[in-house]
């Protein structure tokens, strides 16, 4: 085997386990927690998902403020009222309780906190001067891995274009993990953020800067989302929702210290001037795109296709890696994933100016076959039309 040269770090301490969420006071404390910013949206608190994190913020004796000015594909606007909220309550660590918009977020207000001025002036990569504000996220889908990346993405409401703050210094210092937070979660969010987290594992594997180590992860991380996403979404149980919740934070693991790929770029597109939710988005793309990246490298391809339950034993390569293509279309079928033509507001008129949006992301170069501003129009067009 030859390998190029490359580097594997994890700067978050993963607590995993039924109950761990009811840990964050003591693991604040350990942290020199005076006083936390709560971040998390309407619907979470609404859900009770704070509750035990308030509750163990309580027993700790740490003061706490909430901060729930959180949406889907979070805003620049919403990082800095975070952040004048966390600075004027003195906040020196932060809690994230949710999805990835939550934890982005929160993300976000712990770099301004460290590093002052714009949401902009820090999106890049590793462009950070020191670590963010410590940080603990409590992942509430099984979707995004943010609990774990090294990264945040940030819609500018300006131009309607999704940024990235891309930096070991903006990951987690823990994650709380907790596989029973999601025995409540609606249907419609497990099936999205489900296939968030295949989309992630598949990218991460095949995408051009891949490397051994999270390889292993991806791999995995695609044998335990198809084993356990359908179950997850029509009968939730504890063991399926622990395969999930597995496979999202080890998906996480695979895409954030290797790459994403054109499935992100489109979906990134599509979010920033629709606001489609980036799970929807991702599922939209991810077969068209991983059909048209086979030839870039078969065999890696074939791989998935096995570790998507395909029988890949004595078949043409080209046929064996189409079949997982298939196994990615049946189960966002089968998990009611809408079709792109169905959902609303979208038009074919705006492809063109997607497209250009799609080829300008951070992540195109590391699509297994190049992909130009064309390509991704073609592509636009097919996953309209599938």
């Amino acid at each position: 085997m030859t390998l190029s040269t490359y580097s594997f770090s994890l700067p978050t301490r993963i607590e995993f386990g039924e109950g761990v969420v009811k840990t964050a006071g003591e693991e604040a404390k350990a942290l020199g927690a005076t006083k936390v910013l709560l971040v998390a949206d309407k619907g979470v608190i609404g859900a009770g998902l704070t509750k035990p994190v308030e509750e163990s913020l309580d027993a700790a004796g740490i003061a706490y403020e909430l901060y729930d000015q959180i949406v889907p594909n979070p805003r620049d606007v919403h990082v800095e009222e975070g952040y004048r909220a966390a600075k004027d309550a003195g906040a020196d660590v932060l809690i994230a309780v949710g999805g990835g918009s939550s934890m982005d977020t929160a993300k976000g207000i712990g770099t301004l906190l460290t590093h002052g001025g714009s949401v902009q002036d820090w999106c890049g990569f590793q462009l950070l001067e020191r670590p963010i504000t410590p940080l603990i996220c409590v992942p509430t889908t099984a979707g995004t891995g943010s609990e774990v990346t090294p990264f945040a993405v940030i819609t500018d409401t300006t131009t309607h274009v999704k940024l990235n703050i891309f930096d070991p210094k903006a990951a987690a210092a823990v994650a709380l993990v907790d596989p029973s937070v999601l025995l409540n979660l609606p249907s419609h969010i497990m099936a999205s953020t489900g296939v968030d987290a295949l989309t992630h594992a598949v990218e991460a594997y095949t995408c051009n800067v891949a490397n051994p180590h999270t390889d292993a992860y991806a791999i995995y991380a695609i044998d335990l989302i198809i084993k356990n996403l359908r179950k997850a979404v029509a009968a939730p149980d504890i063991e399926s929702c622990t395969g999930m919740m597995l496979g999202s934070t080890i998906a996480g693991i695979a895409f954030g210290y290797a790459d994403v790929a054109a499935v992100h770029c489109m979906a990134e597109a599509l979010g920033g001037r629709y606001d489609t939710p980036h799970g929807v988005a991702n599922a939209l793309f991810l077969p068209t795109v991983t059909e048209f990246n086979i030839p870039a490298d078969i065999k890696k391809h074939v791989e998935v296709a096995r570790a998507l339950g395909v029988n890949t034993d004595g078949k043409n390569p080209e046929a064996a890696a189409m079949e997982g293509v298939e196994a990615i279309r049946s189960l966002c079928e089968d998990v009611g994933i809408p079709k792109m033509k169905d959902l609303p507001d979208i038009n074919p008129d705006d492809f063109p100016a997607l497209a250009e949006a799609s080829e300008q992301n951070v992540s195109t170069p590391s699509n297994p076959r190049e992909v130009t501003a064309k390509d991704y129009l073609y592509l636009f067009k097919k996953a309209y039309e599938s």
